[in-house]
């Protein structure tokens, strides 16, 4: 198989990488992320039907009734409704959601089984913590691949992980898709996709540069991207297909979840090819950085 010219095009990606981030940052100091109920607590709901009810003519009818992100969810059975939203705890909101559904439900007949606040899952505490958190496993990661590649590697890959993780928050941001902790779940899975998938190109990479006597450093990082395309394009495949899956059938809970992944896994295989690919290219790697050090000959001269 002929060899692909991907780095052909290495200044256009990375000229769209830097409009993508910078649209990101923008989007995230403008706008900010439009936290869901985990983040900010809220008000709970149970309710019980006599017959199953669609729920979202629930849904649909809550939000227009001016309350708040609204999630409808079945507990338990097709009769029992979970109804969250963020609308501040009251004594009188149970009674006045149920006057609201009754209405609507006219002779399926319901009752109010529970009313409660619901605090918030993830405090300003804990969401420090887990950013000192993401920065110790990005400092772990870098300090990996460094032993196991060399300091270029590991720069460039935490570069396409960050790459990642900002570009995916900032379209989150940007759209004000709902930022729950399924999302977070999600971005925290996309860092370890986009990881693995980094190391098996710069693994190649490695090894191309070490067997291969003749070619500059871009032959021979097209080469290695052009051996890995297969295993890359299978893998991101079959995984996009599952998460289009969740997308569009799994429902409302999951769907911000299969969203996030599947940004995710389009922008992970993306970063591992032009993004750290072609920082590789920007530090000047060469041979002489991946050959092994020479080990010194003792005198043997008696």
């Amino acid at each position: 198989m002929n060899s692909i010219n991907f780095m052909r095009f290495r200044h256009v990606t990375a000229g769209i990488s830097l409009v993508l981030l910078i649209v990101a940052v923008v989007a995230l100091a403008v706008r900010g992320l439009n936290f869901g109920l985990d983040f900010t607590g809220g008000t709970l709901l149970e309710v019980e039907y006599q017959t199953p009810e669609p729920l979202n003519g629930i849904k649909t009818v809550l939000e227009g009734a001016g309350y708040r992100d609204v999630v409808v969810q079945n507990f338990g059975s097709e009769t029992d409704v979970l109804v969250r939203m963020s609308e501040a705890f009251r004594d009188d909101l149970g009674n006045e959601v149920l006057t609201l559904l009754q209405e609507e439900a006219g002779s399926n007949e319901l009752i109010l089984l529970r009313s409660e606040f619901v605090g918030a899952s993830v405090g300003e505490e804990l969401r420090d913590e887990g950013g000192i958190a993401m920065l110790v496993a990005l400092f772990v990661v870098m300090a990996y691949v460094a032993f196991r590649f060399q300091w270029k590697f590991s720069l460039g890959a935490v570069l396409a992980l960050f790459h990642d993780v900002v570009i995916i928050i900032g379209m989150f941001a940007l759209f004000q898709w709902e930022f729950d902790l399924n999302v977070l779940a999600a971005l925290l899975a996309v860092i370890g996709y986009s990881l693995n998938d980094t190391i098996v190109v710069s693994d190649r990479i490695r090894e191309n540069f070490r067997t291969m006597r003749v070619g500059a450093a871009i032959e021979i990082i097209n080469e290695s991207l052009t051996q890995t395309l297969g295993r890359t394009l299978m893998t991101s495949l079959t995984t996009v297909l599952v998460l289009l899956a969740l997308l569009f059938l799994g429902g409302d809970i999951i769907h911000n979840f299969a969203l996030a992944l599947t940004i995710g896994v389009a922008v992970g295989t993306y970063s591992s090819i032009y993004i750290a690919a072609n920082l590789l290219l920007a530090f000047n790697i060469s041979r002489e950085d991946l050959l092994p050090p020479e080990v010194e000959e003792e005198d043997q001269t008696p």
